[in-house]
């Protein structure tokens, strides 16, 4: 694990900023404590995270009731290590980044709860990929 200050900085970029991003997020603060600041926005955010994603997320033990849908001029100004996008093709504008990954979700939003919570574990597995991939980095840098 990250032992420094320096924690690797992750963007999780859709178009509404209510489903699939909201959940990468709260996956990667949960799964990644002490090796990243993860963020996450919206190329047209909706202004609210959708009930759904809040339910799926619930079930998961993870509340995203005291989060909002974020516009891309309201985070911060970083040069992102990792930016991963989903879904959002050419609405997701440049976001400067040192690596960057497109995750090519479908938007959960009307889909049915069993179909919702396939893309929440699809993105939970990606997330956590993503984890292991910066902690054998981390480990090949520091040791």
């Amino acid at each position: 694990m990250n032992n420094t200050t320096q924690l690797y900085r992750i963007l999780f970029v859709c178009v509404e900023n209510s489903n699939r991003s909201q959940m990468a997020e709260a996956f990667a603060r949960l799964h990644g404590e002490n090796l990243v600041e993860a963020w996450s926005a919206g190329s047209k955010p909706s202004g609210r995270v959708n009930p759904k994603a809040i339910a799926a997320m619930a079930e998961r033990g993870i509340d995203l009731t005291t989060h909002r849908s974020k516009s891309l001029t309201e985070i911060p100004a970083y040069k992102w290590d990792w930016v991963i996008t989903m879904g959002c093709g050419d609405a997701c504008p440049f976001v400067r980044a040192k690596n960057r990954e497109d995750w090519a979700l479908p938007d959960p939003r009307n889909l049915p709860p069993e179909d919702f919570r396939r893309i929440r574990d699809e993105i939970e597995h990606r997330v956590l990929a993503l984890l292991e991939r910066l902690k054998s980095s981390w480990e090949r840098e520091n040791s």
